[in-house]
């Protein structure tokens, strides 16, 4: 009986040697992927790309609408000025979204809907 005892104690202590080196493995292959190569500066689409704080952001190019100048005009009556103007934000269609930054870093932005625009 205490044969049977101690061979059922050492094959737990060899399977749990095991299963703590497996884990080591596992941790440093874990680690091998966390690790990444640099972005490249433009994503697949074209569009440029930045990572800030291991969190990739996607800058979008400036695409100025049809109602471009409509939503800096609204922009301008709100004191927005300057910057390069009203970027379109989503695609072109009869409902826009468009994006203007202003000189004191406040950001502007309007929904058009048939080119009848409003401030969001």
């Amino acid at each position: 009986m205490l044969k049977n005892l101690s061979t059922l104690f050492c094959g737990a202590m060899l399977l749990s040697a095991c299963g703590v080196f497996h884990k080591s493995d596992a941790n440093a292959n874990r680690a091998a992927q966390t690790k990444q190569a640099p972005l490249p500066t433009r994503a697949s689409d074209g569009s440029a790309r930045v990572a800030i704080n291991g969190t990739e952001i996607q800058k979008m190019e400036f695409q100025s609408g049809i109602s471009s100048a409509t939503v800096e005009k609204l922009a301008k009556a709100r004191s927005c000025f300057g910057g390069v103007g009203a970027g379109l934000v989503t695609p072109p269609g009869p409902i826009e979204v468009y994006r203007m930054v202003c000189d004191n870093g406040q950001v502007f932005m309007a929904r058009c809907e048939l080119r009848q625009c409003k401030a969001m």
